[in-house]
């Protein structure tokens, strides 16, 4: 590619997904961040016209900041690839099969990785009686941001009541209780491990409303288990096959010591907004969220 100072980058942001609003977020913060590190940057809105929009920008680099469906699961990746436009971020089939909560766990469990029980299940059945017995959790299988997600616990009268939008499978997970860790990959190393602490479920509006949550960083916990994430969240990154920046999600039952560190999922394109966690991992080892994204478009590539 030519020097920075000429280089042209587009940053994809928005889309058709569920999550577009934060993706639009993580999508301007980008962008700003790289035009102070010295990029050319275009920003596109992902529509229908994204190819012919592509096409006109023409650029040495394409910054991946969609999230959910179509832009997180492989499919903007297979065009990227198509056009043969250097992009960032994971490739097509790490993409799709991280998104895929159920073929993510089945990469965990070859891969020697503790997960919790789960089953795919169709959403009638599920509101029609316990598929599973509570406490456990609901959510799509093909969604991240925690969109769709709902907790179903002991006291329950019966099951729950699913929103329409919800799709017509749906993943049924036991509930692991404890606290919640995440942790960040980048390249080939684990930069740090968070605990996120709120007043209730992790749900979409504590992981991205101002207030909705609180980040200790470095995570309050003993060696051993930052240890373990750090290990885990890596060997995740590798087993999926996937490329640039990724964030895995834990649950950590402390009675249960090291036993009790379950995965949750891992997330191709973590969110880059300002109440995001990744570059609060990348500040650890010293980079400022500018420097972060530039380490993003340096690494960007086809055939990924």
């Amino acid at each position: 590619m030519s020097s920075r100072t000429s280089r042209k980058v587009v940053v994809l942001k928005g889309g058709p997904s569920a999550e577009r609003e934060v993706s639009l977020s993580s999508g301007q913060e980008c962008a700003a961040a790289l035009r102070g590190e010295g990029f050319e940057v275009t920003e596109i809105d992902a529509g229908a016209d994204v190819v012919a929009r592509l096409q006109e920008a023409a650029p040495d680099a394409v910054f991946n900041a969609l999230h959910g469906r179509w832009g997180e699961d492989g499919c903007i990746q297979g065009l990227l690839e198509w056009m043969r436009l250097p992009y960032t971020h994971s490739g097509v089939m790490a993409s799709s099969m991280a998104m895929d909560k159920e073929r993510t766990k089945q990469i965990y469990r070859e891969a020697g990785l503790p997960v919790a029980d789960s089953q795919l299940a169709d959403k009638v059945d599920v509101q029609a009686s316990h598929v599973m017995a509570p406490p456990y959790v609901v959510k799509p299988y093909n969604e991240g941001s925690s969109v769709g997600v709902y907790l179903v616990d002991e006291a329950a009268n019966g099951p729950p009541v699913l929103n329409e939008d919800m799709p017509q499978t749906v993943m049924v997970e036991a509930f692991i209780p404890g606290r919640e860790l995440t942790c960040t990959v980048m390249g080939d190393r684990a930069l740090g491990v968070t605990e996120i602490l709120t007043d209730g479920w992790y749900d979409y509006d504590a992981k991205y409303k101002a207030g909705g949550s609180r980040h200790v960083c470095p995570a309050d916990v003993p060696g051993e288990i930052t240890a373990a994430c750090l290990d885990y969240a890596l060997r995740a990154h590798q087993a999926l096959g996937c490329r640039g920046v990724t964030r895995t999600d834990f649950r950590w039952d402390e009675d249960k010591g090291l036993d009790g560190l379950i995965l949750l999922e891992t997330n191709t394109q973590p969110g880059m907004t300002p109440t995001s966690l990744s570059p609060e991992h990348a500040q650890l080892i010293g980079l400022s969220f500018g420097q972060f994204c530039a380490w993003m478009v340096e690494d960007a590539s086809c055939d990924r």
